[in-house]
């Protein structure tokens, strides 16, 4: 394993780790793999460590070359920045993609919560000239080629999530955020394919924005899969002891399935091979 970290900032406070597999003559079908790019939970006012290396080591011990962001927060939360840097971060990838081992086709961007809604906006906004011009790369560079879409805010609503959405809106009028923001209105065949799972007991971020944004997405005939659990309170990251607090919270049995779902799922988008899958799936 290779490890490589990327400061997009002078202060360090963007981030970008990746945890590479090195090529082996052993292993010469995979010399080229797919990637996950983490993109953490905390209500744009931190970032989770339990929703990042954590995840990120998942799909690494499943063969997936992995990167974790940790991106802007807090007062540079301010809109389009978080996502400026997500855009950054793939077209940093695909730029380093023949020396490090990654299929430039097959990037999938994994998020969480708040860092769900920032991958959903790369995917219903990467066409957008203005993110190009911020990101200064193409949009065939900053597209997301997969979403996988954890308990994700998908819905601008300032009333319910004030807390959140005031440091992003940054002055700006609700309706322009809703506008920009409320990711089932920009659905359309642009959109990549996506994978979405919730729990309906969340009771922060309620499983109505996966719902919304499913609808959204079979309007538009878009591919998704959707998974939504009886059980589990929001936050679940991995859903088992690795990412639990103590051991025992935040551990659901059932929805720690999503993982092995989600690369089952990646499978079949991605159209990888038993030769080039990397998780031997």
């Amino acid at each position: 394993m290779r490890l490589i970290e990327h400061e997009f900032a002078p202060d360090g406070r963007v981030r970008l780790a990746g945890f590479l597999h090195r090529p082996s003559p052993e292993m010469g079908a995979l010399a080229v793999r797919p990637a996950v790019v983490v993109c953490p939970g905390g209500g744009y006012h931190f970032l989770s460590d339990r929703e990042a290396e954590p995840i990120a080591l998942a799909y690494a011990a499943l063969g997936y070359h992995a990167f974790v962001l940790r991106y802007s927060i807090g007062d540079h939360a301010a809109f389009p920045e978080p996502l400026v840097d997500l855009a950054r971060a793939m077209a940093h990838i695909r730029r380093h993609g023949a020396e490090w081992g990654v299929d430039p086709r097959r990037i999938a961007v994994c998020g969480f919560s708040a860092g769900g809604h920032l991958a959903a906006s790369l995917g219903t906004l990467w066409p957008e000239p203005f993110l190009q011009e911020a990101a200064g790369a193409p949009a065939e560079a900053i597209r997301p080629d997969a979403l996988v879409l954890s308990y994700p805010v998908i819905v601008f609503d300032i009333e319910a999530f004030s807390w959140m959405w005031t440091p992003v809106a940054a002055g700006r009028s609700p309706d322009e955020m809703a506008g920009l923001l409320s990711c089932d209105r920009r659905v359309g065949p642009h959109v990549p394919p996506v994978f979405l799972w919730h729990t309906r007991d969340d009771a922060v971020v309620p499983v109505a924005h996966a719902l919304r944004f499913a609808d959204a997405l079979e309007a538009a005939g878009r591919p998704f899969e959707l998974h939504v659990f009886r059980r589990g309170v929001h936050g679940l990251a991995l859903s088992d002891a690795r990412t639990s607090p103590d051991g025992t919270a935040m551990t659901e049995p059932r929805s720690a399935e999503w993982v092995d779902l989600s690369v089952s799922w990646l499978r079949e988008e991605f159209a990888l091979t038993d030769a080039s899958d990397p998780s031997g799936a």
